[in-house]
C-alpha cells in the first residue's frame, strides 16, 4: 500500500517508456549492447600497433648504436697511434726577389742582304741555315760590265791628263813670249795692243788647265766609283750571324730597288729578349738602373722548368703601353750554345733584390684552413703541433716566412694530410727534420743554404 500522495509523484508514463518496456527500441537511439561488443571485439588490433611502433623503436636503437659503434672504429683505424712523415728543417738563408714577364726572343741585329747594283746573280756562296762572318762573300754578280766602265774611266783619266800637260807646254811658252813681249815693248818695238794680246793669251791657256784639272779629278773620281761598283759586284756579310734561306736564285737578274734581297742574316751571339712587367713595378726597375746596378735576367721555357740562358737588363723602353698597362724591357744574352732563337716563347725573371737572413721552407710544408696558413711542427715528443704562419716572398719550391717559425725547426712536408694537432708521428729514414736543439743551433748560426734553395 503506497503511501498518501505516492500515486500523485509517480512520473505519468510516457510513448517512450512504454515502447522500452514493452521490449520495442525505437530506431533512432544506438544500440548500446552491439556498440559495447564491437569495441572489445578490436582491441587486438590496437595491440599490434602499439607493439610494432616497440619494436621499431628498439630497431632503430640497435642501428644507431652500431653506427656510433661503426664510427668510433673508423676513428681509431684513421687514427693510428704512430704515422710515418716526412720532414724538413727550416732553414736561415739569403732569398732572392724576382719580378716575372712573358718575352719573346729577337735578333740582337737584323739585315737583310741586298745589291748595291744592277746586275745578273753569277754565284751564290753560302748555305742556307750557315753561320757568317762579317765581311764573307755571299754571292757575286756578273763583273764584266763593272771591268768595262772601269776600263772606260781610265782611258778619260789618261785622256784628261793629256789635254792638262798640253795646256801646261802652252802656257809656259806664253809665259815666255809675255816676258819677251814687255822688253820689246820697253824698246818701243812692238805696240801696247800685242803686249796685251800675249797676257789674254797666257790667261786663257791658264783656264784651260783649270778645265783641265778638273776633267782629270772627274776622270779619277769615275774611276773610284768603277772600281766600287766592280768591288759591289761581291756582296758580302754587314754583319755576323746566322743567315737563313735564299731568297733569289742564281742566274736571276737582280737590282739595287728590290725589297726582298737575297737572304737575311741575323745576330745572334749576342741576342736580344723582349718582355714587360706591370707599370706598378717600374719604378723599382728604374731605381735601381739609376744606381748603375746591374740587374740579372734569367730566361727560362714555356713551363718555368728549365732555365735556358742568363743574361742582363739592357734598358727599358720609353712609355708605357695604355691598352695593357704594361712597360716594356729589353734583356741581352751571350746565348753562346744558341739556347735561344728569334721569336721563341720565355720567361723572364728579373732579379730585383735579395733578402737576407730570410727563414725558408719548401713550399709543399704550407697547410691551408679557414683561419688562414699553418704547418705541422715536429716537437721533440715525436708530436706535430700546428702552428700559423705568415708566409713571406716565394720563388720556386720555396718560401720565406715572416713569422711564424724559428730557424731550426722541422715541419711536416710529407703526410701532411693525416695529421691533426698532437698527433705521434714518425721520421720517415732520409727526412731532414729531426727537431732537436743540434738543428736549431745551426739554423741559428744563419748557416748557408744548399745550392738551389733561397740562392742563384
Amino acid at each position: 500500500m503506497q503511501p498518501p500522495g505516492a500515486l500523485e509523484s509517480q512520473p505519468t508514463p510516457t510513448c517512450q517508456d512504454q515502447t522500452i518496456s514493452s521490449g520495442v527500441r525505437p530506431a533512432h537511439l544506438p544500440d548500446l549492447d552491439s556498440a559495447g561488443r564491437g569495441s572489445s571485439r578490436y582491441w587486438w588490433v590496437w595491440l599490434l600497433v602499439f607493439g610494432a611502433i616497440g619494436y621499431g623503436c628498439y630497431r632503430l636503437y640497435l642501428y644507431e648504436n652500431a653506427k656510433q659503434a661503426v664510427v668510433a672504429s673508423s676513428r681509431g683505424a684513421m687514427r693510428p697511434h704512430n704515422i710515418p712523415v716526412s720532414a724538413a728543417p727550416a732553414r736561415q738563408g739569403d732569398m732572392p726577389v724576382y719580378l716575372q714577364g712573358l718575352g719573346t726572343v729577337t735578333a740582337f741585329n737584323t739585315v737583310t742582304v741586298k745589291v748595291r747594283e744592277d746586275g745578273q746573280l753569277a754565284s751564290v756562296n753560302f748555305k742556307e741555315g750557315q753561320n757568317v762572318r762579317q765581311g764573307d762573300v755571299l754571292a757575286t754578280l756578273d763583273p764584266r760590265p763593272f771591268q768595262v766602265a772601269l776600263d772606260q774611266a781610265v782611258g778619260n783619266l789618261d785622256q784628261a791628263k793629256g789635254t792638262l800637260a798640253k795646256d801646261e807646254a802652252g802656257l809656259r811658252d806664253a809665259q815666255v813670249n809675255y816676258v819677251r813681249d814687255q822688253q820689246l815693248f820697253k824698246d818701243q818695238i812692238i805696240a801696247k795692243q800685242q803686249l796685251d794680246t800675249q797676257l789674254a793669251t797666257a790667261d786663257q791657256i791658264r783656264g784651260s788647265i783649270e778645265a783641265d784639272k778638273a776633267a782629270v779629278a772627274a776622270a779619277e773620281a769615275a774611276i773610284a766609283n768603277a772600281k766600287l761598283n766592280l768591288a759591289f759586284t761581291k756582296i758580302t756579310a754587314p754583319i755576323s750571324g746566322r743567315i737563313g734561306l735564299r731568297l733569289v736564285d742564281e742566274g736571276n737578274m737582280v737590282h739595287a730597288s728590290d725589297t726582298t734581297g737575297l737572304a737575311v742574316i741575323a745576330q745572334l751571339e749576342p741576342i736580344s729578349v723582349l718582355f714587360t712587367i706591370p707599370e706598378d713595378q717600374l719604378p723599382e726597375v728604374l731605381q735601381r738602373l739609376r744606381t748603375g746596378v746591374k740587374m740579372r735576367a734569367d730566361a727560362y721555357d714555356r713551363d718555368q722548368r728549365q732555365e735556358l740562358a742568363q743574361g742582363t737588363l739592357l734598358t727599358v723602353d720609353n712609355q708605357i703601353d695604355t691598352t695593357t698597362g704594361t712597360s716594356r724591357l729589353k734583356a741581352t744574352f751571350p746565348n753562346k750554345n744558341d739556347a735561344l732563337f728569334p721569336n721563341q716563347f720565355v720567361n723572364v725573371k728579373l732579379w730585383l733584390d735579395t733578402k737576407h737572413h730570410a727563414i725558408i721552407i719548401p713550399a709543399v710544408a704550407i697547410q691551408r684552413g679557414p683561419t688562414g696558413t699553418f704547418v705541422y711542427v715536429v716537437q721533440n715528443d715525436n708530436t706535430v703541433a700546428v702552428r700559423p704562419v705568415k708566409i713571406g716572398l716565394t720563388e720556386g719550391n720555396d718560401v720565406t716566412i715572416a713569422d711564424g717559425l724559428q730557424p731550426g725547426e722541422s715541419v711536416v712536408v710529407d703526410g701532411a694530410e693525416k695529421l691533426i694537432d698532437g698527433m705521434q708521428v714518425s721520421l720517415r729514414p732520409g727526412s731532414g727534420g729531426d727537431g732537436n736543439a743540434t738543428a736549431a743551433a745551426k739554423g741559428s748560426k744563419g748557416q748557408a743554404p744548399a745550392k738551389g734553395a733561397g740562392q742563384r
